[in-house]
């Protein structure tokens, strides 16, 4: 996020892309090149709380479409926002096709993918394991939040 030589590159390629695809914290780079100001968004559980730091409108969903943008929430999303944009692309038919030829057809063995779902004790050892880099990025997300001049509201600052 405070890399200028690839921050320029991922700006100069949204420049001219007729679709733009983040996946999991592809979005907090996409914000710290100035992207998402205004735009609707979505990243992993553990890092959403920093999309306003970035401008962003932070939506709690798996994939987000905001026109030319999708955003999937985490790696498996990622497949999820895929076949959303192979969709949007190709049509339904060449999508389903797509998810068929790869045989996904996902049975999590646990309902534990999202903090509503896990178990508390799971989510609090997730949270502690994650402490670190969470305090990282959003020590990050606050120093390009000033670079871009985003004031980031109270309750995502606090």
């Amino acid at each position: 996020m405070d890399d200028a030589e690839v921050l320029g590159w991922i700006r100069q390629q949204t420049a001219g892309a007729c679709s733009i695809f983040s996946v999991c914290t592809g979005a907090l780079i996409c914000g710290a090149a100035g992207l998402l100001k205004g735009r609707r968004a979505t990243t992993h559980w553990a890092s959403f709380h920093l999309l306003p730091y970035f401008g962003a409108i932070p939506v709690n969903e798996r994939v987000v479409v905001d026109g030319s943008w999708v955003f999937a929430a985490g790696v498996t999303a990622g497949i999820d926002g895929a076949l959303r944009l192979a969709a949007e692309l190709r049509g339904d038919e060449a999508a389903q096709a797509i998810q068929l030829q790869m045989a996904y057809a996902p049975e999590p063995p646990f309902n534990s993918g999202t903090p509503e779902t896990a178990p508390a004790a799971i989510l609090d050892q997730a949270r502690l394991s994650m402490r670190g880099m969470t305090a990282r990025r959003e020590a990050t997300a606050r120093r390009v939040a000033a670079r871009l001049g985003v004031a980031v509201p109270a309750a995502a600052a606090g």
